[in-house]
């Protein structure tokens, strides 16, 4: 009989133990759920008011392409109200993820200061994307919010997390990839799962207001290959090796760009003006705006027709030119429009469908370089749905392997090696 009420009593702390680690587990997600919710109604509003700017303004320099000659006046307006704001060696993105893996403060003038920057870039035929304004605009806000009510440094980490999901998810209609990718970015090889629920809460909450004011989801069409034959796997490889090894050489020339540019010319003011000489003299040698903003539209060309063979070299000098003078924007829809460019041509080249093609070489290439294969291949499931995942996971998993550890983002940390199952030295 005493065996038996020792046993009891044992049973009973450890259901008395469990009661209390449901309750703090309880506890915990109605906080965040609170917080995301909160987080993502703020952060995905502004998020859709940067979107319909950028359309609006996208739209604008397309009907008035003279708006081009106005982009040394847009540099120097970006020049002179980022050193009016003591900002005038803002890290961008990387000062984003400095500060989740740090207790780094982000000053909350990133955001207005993004915002406009993003603006004048885009309307004045600037070569850059939309997802570095995202991710600056979300960190920075959140954070803000963050310290307004008082959370504590971890807790704000996190509610950064948010508001970079949020606003990701209110640009391209991707909540799973928004939360997996703001989680992923940071450090390589490890996530924080307890940031999950924050963060996917966040960016739905983003999703449905955006839906709610207009914002129509970024869905693409690309074949589905429904009988795979080993010689798919192979081409698939082949187009994920060339993606990944032209993702090198869009990362380094990035960074060469910048580098160059600030060791040419000290003063910004100069920088700019030269970036934006450079970026008008090439638009009108070459006698296209294709490589102007974003370039959307050659995306979605590129998977439903034959890509120019030159494309892909074009927006990789156009992207560096106009982003290492200090225009503002992002990299990750240039690295779309290089991928799915390269990848129709390296298609077509080895006989395999070349929208579909044009689809893996988006998807892997954006994967290779911010190495990010998880938040990749949910991608390609919310792009394009989920016939062809098999195809994008292997396409992602070369092309995160081949580009090393080459990166858009310098503060980003690869923390296990690429080819061993052990921490990198």
């Amino acid at each position: 009989m005493r065996g038996i009420n020792i046993d009891t009593e044992k049973n009973k702390e450890v259901l008395k133990r469990r009661a209390r680690n449901m309750s703090t587990y309880l506890e915990s997600m109605l906080k965040w759920c609170f917080l995301a919710l909160f987080t993502g109604s703020i952060c995905g509003t502004i998020g859709v008011g940067f979107h319909y700017v950028v359309a609006f303004v996208t739209s604008f320099r397309g009907e008035n392409p003279w708006t081009l000659y106005l982009l040394p006046l847009a540099g120097l307006i970006i020049v002179f109200l980022y050193r009016s704001a003591n900002m005038a060696d803002d890290g961008g993105t990387n000062t984003i993820i400095n500060s989740v893996r740090s207790a780094d403060k982000i000053p909350i003038a990133m955001a207005p200061l993004i915002f406009i920057g993003t603006m004048l870039t885009h309307l004045c035929g600037g070569s850059s994307g939309r997802e570095g304004a995202a991710l600056q605009l979300g960190g920075s806000i959140a954070a803000f919010l963050g310290r307004g009510i008082k959370l504590k440094d971890e807790d704000i980490k996190v509610i950064t997390m948010c508001g970079m999901s949020a606003v990701f998810s209110a640009l391209f209609g991707t909540p799973l990839t928004a939360a997996i990718f703001s989680m992923e970015v940071v450090h390589v090889g490890i996530m924080h799962y307890s940031s999950f629920l924050p963060c996917i809460v966040s960016s739905l909450t983003s999703t449905v207001i955006a839906g709610a004011l207009g914002v129509e989801k970024e869905a693409m069409a690309a074949p589905v290959i429904t009988q795979l034959g080993l010689h798919h796997l192979g081409q698939v490889i082949v187009i994920a090796l060339i993606c990944a090894l032209v993702s090198v050489v869009f990362v380094e020339t990035m960074h060469f760009a910048g580098h160059t540019y600030n060791k040419l010319f000290k003063n910004q003011y100069i920088r700019i003006l030269v970036g934006a000489c450079l970026v008008i003299g090439l638009t009108l040698l070459l006698g296209t705006y294709d490589y102007n903003g974003a370039g959307m539209p050659v995306i979605e060309r590129a998977l439903h027709e034959s890509a120019r063979p030159e494309a892909f070299i074009m927006k990789i000098i156009m992207t560096a030119l106009t982003l290492g003078a200090g225009f503002k924007g992002g990299e990750i829809v240039p690295s779309f429009f290089i991928g799915a460019t390269l990848g129709n041509v390296v298609a077509t080249l080895i006989g395999f469908d070349m929208g579909l093609g044009a689809a893996i070489g988006m998807i892997c290439f954006f994967c290779a370089v911010v190495n990010c294969p998880i938040a990749s291949i949910l991608l390609s499931v919310e792009f394009f749905g989920g016939g062809n995942i098999a195809l994008f996971g292997l396409a992602c998993a070369v092309s995160y392997l081949i580009s090393g550890y080459s990166s858009l983002y310098t503060s980003q940390k690869i923390i296990y090696s690429k080819i061993a199952p052990r921490p990198r030295n």
